[in-house]
């Protein structure tokens, strides 16, 4: 039997089948991105990561051995959405994720979060959380709206959503109103700024989010912007001065003692991106998450 050349493989994310009725990890797009407060386009995100996720189909994860593939994943296709209406939007994403036991999401900006993180709460109740991103999105609002990729994590935790002493963000580094920055670190939350990671190293990261994170259910959220724009360009706020793709990488493979429930990437608009770099960053954190579970 011949093999497929990666050009060829199918359309879903890792080529894997849709929707069989064995899946144990579930891959949707959210292509929403009404919330961003910037530069719109990731709405297109999701095509663009399943599209560079053919670059991962070769073989075994050489850091573990282990190949998604062979978990019982599948992909369900695109949530749908209330075209123009970002409540409206938030409660069918939430409807929809709520049906899988445990679900990769691609964004989409990061205000899809917040409806994720209501669907899994309201299943096994608040989260620890590991956050990948250049802001710390705990803003109470984005300029003047409730909702948007800015206030997503003020919502999760006044919402109950997500328990902040048991969350950790990764790679904070964008301009930020001190009052902001005070209210996240008074709930708890830790934060790591992306100076830390390149004075530190990614194994003393990992234990970081190991000792605040700790026992418990966890959900992991990549804003792809973590990573620098001179590796990531496609995205719709760049921050210079962010994570080496590598760094990124070499932290989340030291992560598989957590019992990870769920995770999203998010903030991918292929609009900026350069010979699909940025997509093919977001398509591997979702290979290296992947490769964790067992």
């Amino acid at each position: 039997m011949a093999l497929t050349p990666t050009f060829a493989i199918p359309p879903s994310f890792l080529g894997v089948p849709l929707e069989p009725a064995t899946a144990r990890f579930w891959v949707a797009g959210v292509p929403f991105d009404l919330g961003t407060t910037n530069r719109a386009g990731a709405r297109a995100g999701p095509l663009a990561v399943r599209h560079a996720s053919r670059m991962l189909v070769d073989g075994d994860n050489p850091a573990n051995w282990r190949d998604p593939r062979t978990l019982g994943l599948a992909d369900a296709g695109d949530f749908a959405l209330a075209l123009g209406d970002i409540s409206a939007s938030l409660a069918l994403i939430e409807q929809q994720a709520a049906q899988f036991s445990h679900l990769v999401a691609i964004g989409g900006d990061h205000t899809i979060t917040l409806a994720l993180l209501r669907a899994l709460a309201k299943r096994i109740g608040p989260l620890g959380m590991v956050h990948f991103d250049a802001h710390v999105d705990t803003w109470p609002d984005n300029f003047g709206q409730p909702l948007g990729h800015g206030s997503v994590f003020y919502r999760a935790i006044t919402e109950g959503l997500v328990d902040p002493r048991r969350m950790i963000q990764i790679g904070i580094r964008s301009p930020v109103a001190r009052a902001v920055y005070d209210w996240t670190l008074a709930q708890g939350v830790q934060i790591v700024s992306a100076e830390e990671v390149h004075m530190s190293s990614p194994p003393a990261v990992a234990e970081r989010v190991l000792a605040a994170v700790g026992a418990g259910p966890v959900y992991l959220s990549f804003d792809i912007d973590a990573i620098d724009p001179g590796q990531a360009p496609g995205t719709g706020t760049p921050e210079v001065g962010g994570l080496f793709t590598w760094q990124a990488m070499a932290i989340l493979k030291r992560l598989g003692g957590l019992d990870f429930r769920g995770m999203d990437v998010v903030e991918v608009a292929p609009a900026y991106d350069v010979a699909e770099i940025t997509a093919l960053a977001a398509a591997s954190v979702i290979w290296q998450y992947l490769s964790l579970q067992s």
